[in-house]
């Protein structure tokens, strides 16, 4: 159980490390009138891939921890990061909860039901972000950084349209590669929370 939490633990640094990377070196940048900014990136693919592979809680603090990060070290972004930590964590439980608590897929090996789910889930954490991003962070540039309400909604228009795009990259890609790498990970018992369900049916079994 130990060895398993440590795996689980360094799966989830691997996976925020992920999201960090391509936030920041996959990103083209659009500069918005006033010293603000949005971008096209990829890095909710990887918040996405983190919540199918290892549930929401981890997965959404992998993506989390990652995109905070990024933020952190981007003086545009700087100020923005307390909304990225928890609008990323609430992407990553809404995945999860929906594929794992709902739909159990990992207590499934029928490729065409986890295929169906995993998308479901990825469809309804991205479009979370579609309308959550732009509505926080309207109210956030308002009450949080001062600014004119003014300015505020015409960025918060910006960025839903870009937000929109990014939802649609994240998910097409997360559900290719989740797809693609889900039998490794089986195969290599890298799929923790698949062979700790199995080892239980298991014991229950004998």
């Amino acid at each position: 159980m130990k060895n398993q939490k440590l795996m689980k633990l360094s799966q989830t640094a691997i996976l925020a490390a992920l999201c960090f990377i391509t936030f920041t070196f996959l990103q083209i940048k659009i500069p918005i009138p006033g010293g603000d900014a949005t971008s096209i990136h990829f890095g909710n693919v990887f918040l996405v891939l983190a919540a199918l592979l290892l549930g929401g809680f981890y997965g959404g603090l992998a993506g989390a921890i990652g995109m905070t990060l990024a933020d952190i070290m981007d003086p545009v972004y700087i100020l923005v990061a307390p909304k990225t930590f928890i609008l990323k964590f609430c992407i990553g439980l809404i995945v999860g909860l929906i594929a794992h608590k709902y739909a159990k897929i990992n207590e499934s090996s029928d490729s065409k039901y986890i295929f169906k789910w995993a998308l479901i889930a990825s469809i309804a954490g991205m479009a979370f972000n579609v309308f959550a991003d732009p509505f926080v962070g309207y109210f956030y540039k308002i009450y949080i950084l001062g600014q004119p309400a003014n300015v505020a909604s015409i960025l918060a228009k910006l960025n839903a349209g870009v937000t929109f795009f990014n939802a649609i990259t994240a998910v097409t890609v997360s559900i290719l590669i989740y797809s693609s790498l889900r039998p490794i990970l089986i195969k290599n018992n890298l799929l923790l929370d698949y062979h700790m369900k199995k080892n239980n049916f298991n014991i229950s079994a004998s």
